[in-house]
């Protein structure tokens, strides 16, 4: 009978030590996924904002045009009416 018991606690654990292993596995595959999707996402990231900061520098010296426009548009006025 005592062999049975030894036999049992034995099989018990070869099946948890393999289960431990068999999900360290699993974790080990999943980290390295997910810093493959980190590392493109942070890629996809950084593209977005240098686009972002090419439209900004773009509508900024858009709107700088239109002051400077706006502003010499004014001047002419003024010194119209200021005779």
């Amino acid at each position: 009978m005592e062999a049975v018991a030894w036999t049992a606690i034995a099989l018990l654990a070869t099946t948890l030590i393999g289960s431990f292993v068999y999900l360290g596995t699993r974790i080990d595959a999943m980290g390295g996924r997910i810093e493959a999707q980190g590392g493109d996402l942070g890629r996809r990231i950084d593209a977005l904002g240098a686009d972002l900061g090419r439209r900004i520098d773009a509508q900024g010296a858009d709107v700088s045009g239109r002051i400077d426009a706006l502003a010499a548009r004014i001047d002419q006025h003024l010194d119209r009416h200021a005779g």
